[in-house]
């Protein structure tokens, strides 16, 4: 049955959404409050990766927040500031970084990302996106320390296990993979399973089909009220205008536990701001790679090499802090030493918004608060990498088929308690 579907955000995650929603015969509408061109979908490291089976929330995790809160050049950087909503998810997030939890976690994730990952070879097959760039040549996780190596040589051991492609290379081994350019690192692990590519493209390019598809494409254009009776939304009004959806879909990212209260619902979210660098200049690098021990990625894109990373918690805004784009700089430098990012490259860093969710695990699903509300977001560092597999089973619930997996673990009224 056709039904009228408002996606609210026009992110990775909510323009995948519109496309399976458009492929199954709904009249679509995404609304966004800026312009489709910028934020997370548009900075990220453009990774797809079933290797990241490990959450955010892990072990360890909240003593490095406390050890690095008053160092904002910090890998990882949680701002001290009084806001009850941080602390309650702070708590959640301490919570949930067991290894039981961890543990259990590690399949879904894999298995999400395997179906991505499928998913965007699908899209590259069925020409509708017209050809866009997408490797998988795997992803190096590099390391200049054995501690930093033996650490993630056991996250390589659980990947194996789970059935993921990764072998070890040493010095001489990855300087056979990447033999026209420097590298300062002991050595790497090589996740054959992971792939790459280049997210302004994807992104443009997704969005000009929805548009030549009737699929209607709201820009600049805030939603202000909800309007709930019955248990069922009756009503978007935004600044400009008002809808009466049968479906919704929250695929608001960063904005979406602010969405969520609107409906009645407590959604835990918090905004993990990225940053990114790019190079328009040869580099001569092949390989996407992790720098471990920076917590900085690089990716070598269609045209440009892209140095990325950070999370910074210091809740909504869009400021770009200059010691955290000069620590990209900085770890660029110190694995790749022929590579000098000038201060003009750095100027033009940008930054976005992530959702994070207290487990590290996306919030995909229906909610007890609406019975009409689908929730399409939180997915923290994987937003990119998960965006056409969330898209698919946002369809698959619309359209109450069979879902390609299992959703209990995404559900988003799950107890962090």
């Amino acid at each position: 049955m056709q039904k009228n579907i408002v996606i609210i955000g026009g992110g990775i995650v909510g323009l995948s959404s519109a496309y399976y929603l458009h492929k199954a015969g709904h009249d679509v509408t995404v609304i966004d409050k800026g312009t489709i061109s910028e934020g997370a979908s548009f900075v990220n490291a453009g990774y797809i990766t079933p290797s990241h089976i490990i959450p955010l929330a892990s072990p360890g995790m909240i003593a490095k927040g406390i050890k690095w809160m008053f160092n904002s050049s910090s890998p990882f950087y949680m701002k001290p500031r009084w806001d009850a909503d941080f602390f309650k998810w702070s708590w959640y997030f301490h919570k949930s970084s067991t290894k039981e939890k961890v543990t259990k976690a590690i399949p879904v994730i894999k298995d999400i990302n395997l179906l991505s990952r499928d998913l965007y070879k699908e899209m590259l097959r069925s020409e509708d996106l017209g050809p866009f760039h997408l490797e998988q040549n795997g992803l190096l996780m590099l390391y200049k320390t054995e501690k930093a190596g033996a650490s993630e040589m056991a996250v390589a051991e659980k990947a194996a296990f789970e059935g993921l492609e990764v072998r070890h290379l040493d010095y001489y081994e990855l300087n056979n993979l990447e033999p026209n350019v420097t590298i300062d690192a002991k050595g790497a692990i090589f996740y054959e399973c992971d792939g790459h590519s280049t997210p302004t493209e994807i992104m443009s390019k997704m969005l000009a089909y929805l548009k030549a598809h009737n699929v209607d494409i709201k820009t600049q254009e805030t939603v202000e009220k909800i309007k709930v009776d019955r248990d069922k939304i009756q009503e978007v009004q935004t600044d400009k205008s008002l809808y009466h959806p049968d479906e919704v879909i929250i695929a608001s990212g960063s904005w979406s536990g602010e969405m969520a209260k609107k409906i009645g619902a407590n959604l835990p979210l918090q905004a993990g701001k990225g940053y990114r660098i790019d190079l328009h200049r040869p580099t001569h690098i092949k390989l996407p790679a992790i720098l471990m021990e920076a917590k900085t990625a690089m990716t070598p894109m269609n045209g440009f090499t892209r140095f990325a990373g950070t999370m910074e918690f210091s809740g909504i805004n869009p400021t770009i802090r200059k010691e955290r784009v000069e620590a990209i700089a900085k770890a660029a430098k110190a694995y790749y030493p022929d590579i000098d990012i000038t201060s003009e490259e750095k100027q033009k860093a940008q930054s976005g918004l992530r959702p994070v969710s207290p487990d590290g695990l996306p919030y995909i699903g229906r909610t007890k608060h609406c019975k009409n509300v689908v929730f399409a977001t939180g997915h923290a560092m994987m937003g990119w990498s998960l965006g056409p597999a969330t898209g698919k089973l946002v369809a698959e619930i619309i359209n109450e088929e069979k879902t390609s997996m299992n959703l209990d673990a995404f559900s988003p009224d799950r107890s962090f308690k």
